[in-house]
């Protein structure tokens, strides 16, 4: 949002160091209202019990490593291995879900964002993001065996096996990097024209679609030609990072994170079926295709979970899970639902869930857990409004926290997204 223009008209507000319009004495009091509202409605939020959520705590096991940020999950169902990025550590924690313990940490994978296992190659693919490289993990020695160069920035990752190829956002760099799995080098760049969130490959289709987050589309690429095969507008999306893919039912996931919302497409007629409300800052989705549940993992620590009907959506339960929950992963097999945290109490931990079956969906509609700040948020910009005669789109932008989480060693400097 560009920042109205400085008249005559704002005498008594003054003018900030950078030219910007500063706000009336009026104007400053309001915000510390707001300040000291926002403050008393979240301060006694805690998370909810599990079974609100339709879930069931089966365990919770200690992580190796300091309490530092963790990002994206990969399981492999063959050999149950989980595999998780460590972010703060710049490490991947590789976890046996039938033994139920750590069986390696593999280091020096800088800034480690996006990970993916591909059982039939052997290996596991990870976005060395520090290095703006993709590590290859064996699956057999768990060492790092080759890398590859990327784009700027490199967070999600997607595999073609007809092509034999890894699609890797470059987000920061507005490039999907295509890398051959048999040579372990870059050998195309696919330009978006801006960020780039979260890449899905569609078996059915023979497609990959990326996140456009900088023109709030989804873009599908055709592998083999290593070009943009089509563009779709996604209205009422702000910022599309995370995806995930139904490739049987044609459906896909998008979640918007600058809007807290969550989009259905069908991948038929490339039409938006259903909207739903998330979490704020929804990043990491995980899809149940055995149950047909989708799981949308926010920044906020809330959890929304959703049951697929026909072409669209129900929700099914919403809640504040844990802290720092932003990361969900499914075993397709045993159904159970993994969330790694940065710290419970005092160290970092996986907190393993089981959905419980036929859970009632009377909480589907209740309220987001940070309802009531954002209502008091709306009213307080309205307020703000008649002290400054400035709109309520203006004021949004100049209320606006500047970073609503801390920025990660080497992270790129969007505060919005993982």
């Amino acid at each position: 949002m560009r920042y109205p223009e400085h008249d005559s008209g704002d005498a008594g507000r003054g003018v900030t160091a950078d030219g910007r319009p500063g706000a009336s004495r009026p104007a400053l009091l309001v915000c510390l209202v707001t300040t000291l509202l926002l403050a008393s409605c979240t301060r006694g939020q805690r998370a909810v019990p599990p079974d609100a959520l339709g879930l069931r705590q089966v365990a919770e096991f200690p992580l190796p490593g300091g309490t530092s940020r963790w990002d994206y999950q990969s399981l492999d169902p063959t050999s149950g291995r989980l595999y998780l990025a460590h972010l703060g550590a710049s490490s991947v924690t590789v976890f046996d879900t039938r033994s139920q313990r750590v069986v390696a940490t593999i280091g020096d994978v800088p800034d480690v964002h996006g990970i993916l296992a591909v059982p039939e190659l052997g290996r596991v693919y990870a976005t060395a993001t520090g290095a703006n490289q993709v590590a290859v993990i064996d699956m057999q020695t768990l060492r790092v065996v080759a890398r590859a160069e990327s784009g700027r920035y490199p967070d999600g990752l997607a595999y073609d096996p007809d092509e034999g190829a890894i699609f890797v956002s470059d987000e920061a760099g507005g490039t999907v990097s295509v890398i051959s799995t048999a040579t372990n080098r870059r050998v195309a760049t696919i330009a978006l024209g801006g960020e780039v969130g979260n890449t899905q490959y569609d078996p059915v289709a023979k497609r990959v679609y990326s996140a456009g987050q900088g023109r709030n589309e989804l873009v599908a690429i055709d592998p083999a030609a290593r070009q943009i095969a089509g563009r779709t507008a996604l209205p009422g999306c702000r910022h599309p990072h995370g995806l995930a893919i139904d490739a049987e039912n044609r459906l896909a996931f998008v979640a918007c994170d600058e809007s807290a919302t969550l989009l259905v497409l069908d991948l038929r007629t490339m039409q938006v079926t259903a909207r739903q409300a998330v979490g704020d800052q929804p990043d990491v989705l995980a899809f149940d295709a055995g149950l047909h549940r989708l799981y949308v993992a926010a920044e906020s620590g809330t959890v929304a979970i959703f049951e697929e009907q026909g072409t669209t959506i129900a929700r099914v339960a919403l809640g504040l899970l844990a802290a720092s929950a932003h990361s969900v992963a499914v075993d397709p097999q045993t159904h159970r639902v993994y969330f790694p945290l940065e710290n419970s109490q005092g160290h970092p931990a996986l907190r393993v869930f089981e959905p419980v079956i036929g859970t009632p969906r009377a909480s589907r509609h209740a309220p987001l857990p940070d309802a009531a700040p954002r209502m008091v948020t709306t009213f307080m910009i309205g307020l703000f409004g008649l002290a400054t005669g400035r709109s309520w789109i203006e004021n949004i932008d100049i209320m606006r926290p500047s970073s609503p989480r801390p920025q990660q060693r080497g992270e790129f400097s969007h505060p919005l997204h993982s």
